[in-house]
């Protein structure tokens, strides 16, 4: 069974194209251009009401949001590929923990730093100082813990990659690459080394390679 995975040139699929890569399982892409607002069409809502990417269809089973997708994929496919939620209850509770930490505290300052940093310009509405500075602060503070944490253990969860690690990707590539803030992982020696262990990975390169950033 192949699984269909929507919208891959847009970041948060490509932490789902990156799961199906290390998980060994055959996928499709389907494109959707947000810009022509396929993401609107009434096709396209019956399967995501709220009009965002990715989704994913794996036989007559449909589901959305990035994270639950793979959860979903690493469970499923748990005996197949790279082991992405922990071997024991204790290291899934810490992946659980970490992929938390990812969503409620590093992606919500990211997404709104490359927002007004990156597609400002782009979309033609006006980029806000100070919603930059204060994403930036709390990036920071993020970050520190990073550093903390990352002094202690290869990765997030601990010695093993895992969906806490994979998740960071997708907007972690706008702040190391593309919004001029690379400094803010350079300069903390444990996640920088932590970035260039995860972002070399064979899965995400292969993702690059496949669908090229939007912008």
């Amino acid at each position: 069974m192949v699984v269909k995975v929507y919208g891959p040139t847009y970041a948060a699929p490509k932490g789902v194209v990156m799961c199906l890569i290390e998980k060994e399982i055959e996928f499709e892409s389907v494109p959707v251009d947000l810009s022509k607002g396929e993401n609107k069409t009434p096709e396209f809502l019956k399967i995501q009401p709220f009009g965002k990417i990715p989704v994913i269809q794996d036989g007559d089973y449909t589901l959305y949001e990035s994270r639950a997708i793979n959860r979903y994929l690493a469970e499923k496919y748990k005996n197949q590929g790279t082991e992405l939620l922990g071997k024991t209850i204790e290291e899934r509770g810490l992946v659980e923990q970490w992929l938390e930490v990812e969503a409620q505290n590093f992606h919500p300052p990211l997404h709104k730093l490359v927002l007004h940093v990156l597609f400002a310009p782009i979309r033609g509405f006006p980029s806000d100082p100070k919603v930059i500075e204060e994403s930036e602060v709390k990036l920071l503070k993020v970050l520190d813990i990073y550093e903390e944490r990352l002094s202690k253990s290869k990765y997030l969860a601990g010695d093993f990659f895992s969906l806490a690690d994979l998740s960071h990707l997708p907007f972690g590539y706008y702040l190391v690459n593309q919004t001029g803030r690379e400094n803010l992982v350079r300069e903390r020696k444990h996640v920088s080394a932590w970035w260039d262990d995860i972002s070399t990975r064979p899965s995400w390169q292969k993702v690059l390679q496949l669908y090229k950033y939007p912008v």
